[in-house]
C-alpha cells in the first residue's frame, strides 16, 4: 500500500495549523470576546487523473517492455540452439 503523499501531508498540516492559530487567536481575544471556533475537515475529494497525467508519470514502461521482450526473445532463441545441438552422452 502506497504512502501518502507529501501533499496531502502538508495539506493536513496546514488545517491543523489553521485551526489552532484560530484558537490561540481567541485565546488572547480573552474568554468575554472569544468566539467558538468550527473546524470542518472536509473528506478528500477523489481526482481522476487525466491522460495525459498517467502518461508522463509511466512514460518507463513501454522501453522497459521492449527490453524484455528482447532478452526474452534472445533466451528462447538459445535455448532453441541448444536443443538442436544437445550434448552427446545425454
Amino acid at each position: 500500500m502506497p504512502k501518502k503523499s507529501r501533499r496531502a501531508k502538508a495539506k493536513q498540516r496546514a488545517r491543523v495549523a489553521k485551526v489552532t492559530q484560530a484558537s490561540q487567536v481567541a485565546q488572547e481575544v480573552g474568554p468575554q470576546q472569544a468566539r467558538p471556533v468550527s473546524a470542518k475537515i472536509q473528506s478528500p475529494t477523489r481526482v481522476l487523473p487525466k491522460a495525459q497525467d498517467s502518461t508522463s508519470r509511466h512514460q518507463y514502461v513501454i522501453p522497459e517492455l521492449k527490453r524484455i521482450g528482447i532478452v526474452a526473445g534472445a533466451i528462447i532463441v538459445i535455448l532453441i540452439i541448444l536443443s538442436f545441438v544437445g550434448i552427446p552422452g545425454w
